[in-house]
């Protein structure tokens, strides 16, 4: 009687060790106590233990432990499964939910949910509807922990309108601030900012209900960033402080991230000087915001306090360093970097990294050395189409066009995502005087039916983007003629000063924004960067800097044209185009004209 009251007491001591334990010897060791008092064969203790040992990773174990048990319960399978997805194996989760259903033991709302989770990991949309299917005939799809579950696994699959369409069935009481943030994020990783930024504040209006919480507020700041929303991301960060998430980790990279993309690189500077112990994803942050303006100095110390702190660099640290250099001219820098980054920090370059290092000597005009590099690294898809155009976009900067005709015959060995590099090969052949060659690029396009998308800029004004594309000067509604009136005066001024360039004229095609389709010279209107530019210069007001966001490359006569026009107007203007940031002032440009 006493050694039964014994075990009694001396089991739930137990479990509360296995709850708490972290370490594979710990679980090993409070497991031999329960086999000791006789209660480990137990189907509730079994079930701690398979969750102790796959929190330690030791799925093995779980699972011989699992296929020992002549009793098992949804707990049992739920734990399992989840172990295999936290481990690295969301696939064999998945399986087990298969499996299970064979086993005459029902699914419940946690086994539903951890599957989904599952296929998120594996991003597999087609696999997560067949969870959805499951969880719909069980009657458990409405769950508010399964729904949140499923929106989530939509997500992160691409299948935001699958995603969409969960939120949108889950009843108003069963949203809580999880839902929406999978929701918000569910928008934000699939490049729909604009749509992320509506749902916040959609969710806004129920702030008497919910706060939101951090991650949310990170999705939300992505979104921004992704779109250029500045005056949104600055409440958001007001948002941020109010509710004490302000030394977040998460949301620190965040914000550091959305204030350069927004063209505030000090902002971005000063957020991430208050993180007191940054990590090398914060570290990463910062140097690939300073790399994008081109302060390759400022990155290099960074990355030498970086590595005095003892904070092991990654792939996409080093990636920040290398373009920083690629921008700066910091060639040798670069490739020293390149060459001893396995002996060194132990990383193994990448596709991303040798394409860094071809534009590099590309825009060093260093371009038998990149030929070389290009021939002697092998990639395939995507990761050489990507090569290739760096260099053919080199190429025609530098006027080779003996080499560009050799890059642009690898670039269209592809067959997809290459309408800007064959844009480029016709400008190329143009440039040479090969008017023929250039059109027969252009003819070869057509009847591949390659389309190129059209390049467009857009500025924010009192927290509303004005959205201009090339010829279209609309967006500024009752105010277009003005700016029309603008940018001849503009225009004139710059003649005076030497501007050979044309704002909007007979001219051949950049690679980054076209209207016609023949590949020669046909009128192609104001580029829209110009057409914001002419925006912003009359509605906002002097002493204020100008900010202009483009989704493609800013082309030389516009980089040229605003130079010139900041020196006239006395104006400051920052432009952030696919590349980088361009901080134009008194008639220069932060790149100095090396980009």
């Amino acid at each position: 009687m006493a050694a039964t009251s014994s075990t009694a007491s001396l089991t739930p001591l137990l479990i509360h060790l296995l709850r708490g334990a972290s370490d594979h010897a710990s679980v090993a060791a409070t497991h031999a106590k329960l086999l000791k008092v006789g209660t480990a064969s137990a189907v509730s203790s079994c079930n701690h233990i398979i969750a102790a040992y796959c929190r330690c990773g030791a799925t093995a174990h779980a699972t011989y432990l699992f296929d020992g048990m002549p009793d098992r319960d949804v707990v049992s399978w739920t734990a399992l499964m989840s172990g295999y997805s936290s481990a690295g194996r969301p696939g064999v989760a998945v399986s087990l939910l298969r499996s299970m259903s064979h086993s005459g033991v029902p699914p419940n709302a946690f086994t539903f949910s951890t599957a989904a989770s599952a296929c998120a990991r594996l991003a597999d949309a087609e696999l997560g509807r067949q969870v959805h299917a499951r969880a719909e005939v069980a009657g458990y799809a409405s769950d508010a922990v399964v729904a949140t579950a499923l929106v989530d696994m939509y997500g992160k699959a691409g299948s935001v309108e699958g995603a969409r369409a969960v939120f949108d069935g889950m009843s108003d009481p069963a949203r809580n601030v999880v839902s929406w943030g999978s929701m918000l994020s569910a928008y934000a990783q699939n490049a729909l900012g604009r749509e992320a930024i509506q749902l916040y504040a959609e969710f806004r209006t129920k702030r008497n209900v919910m706060a939101p919480n951090h991650f949310m507020l990170s999705s939300v700041v992505n979104a921004c960033a992704g779109v250029g929303r500045l005056g949104v991301g600055k409440s958001l960060h007001g948002t941020v402080l109010r509710f004490g998430h302000g030394c977040n980790g998460v949301i620190a990279v965040a914000l550091v991230d959305m204030y350069s993309k927004c063209g505030f690189y000090e902002y971005s500077r000063k957020v991430f000087d208050r993180i007191e112990q940054p990590s090398v994803i914060c570290y990463t942050s910062i140097i690939v915001a300073a790399a994008k303006y081109g302060l390759a100095r400022c990155v290099l110390t960074l990355f030498s306090e970086m590595i005095d702190r003892n904070v092991q660099p990654n792939g996409v640290t080093l990636l920040g360093v290398m373009h920083a250099c690629s921008h700066s001219g910091l060639v040798d820098t670069g490739l020293h970097l390149l060459h001893f980054m396995q002996s060194k920090y132990g990383i193994s370059p990448c596709a991303s990294h040798y394409t860094c290092a071809v534009d590099m000597l590309g825009r060093a005009g260093r371009l038998d050395e990149a030929f070389e590099l290009a021939n002697k690294v092998q990639f395939e898809g995507r990761d050489a189409l990507m090569l290739w155009s760096s260099l053919l976009s080199a190429c025609r900067t530098h006027r080779r066009i003996d080499l560009a005709t050799t890059a642009g015959h690898r670039v269209s060995e592809f067959n997809q995502d290459v309408a800007g590099a064959l844009v480029v090969m016709s400008n190329a052949y143009t440039s040479a005087g090969q008017t023929d060659n250039a059109a027969d690029v252009w003819s070869n396009m057509r009847q591949q039916g390659i389309r190129k998308d059209p390049g467009c800029s857009w500025i924010e004004i009192k927290d509303i983007p004005y959205v201009f594309y090339a010829g279209l000067v609309s967006p500024a509604g009752t105010r277009a003629d003005e700016v029309m009136m603008l940018l001849d005066e503009l225009e004139g001024k710059m003649r005076e000063k030497g501007y050979n360039g044309r704002l909007g004229s007979t001219r051949v095609f950049d690679a980054h924004e076209e209207d016609g389709e023949d590949g020669k010279g046909v009128m192609v209107g104001v580029h829209s960067e110009m057409l914001a530019l002419g925006f912003g210069l009359l509605v906002i007001p002097k002493g204020m800097t100008i900010r202009v966001m483009k989704n493609l490359r800013m082309c030389c006569d516009c980089h040229d044209g605003f130079k010139l026009i900041s020196g006239i107007m006395e104006r400051e203007f920052v432009v952030r185009d696919l590349n980088r940031f361009h901080h134009f002032m008194m008639g220069s440009c932060s790149c100095n004209d090396y980009w």
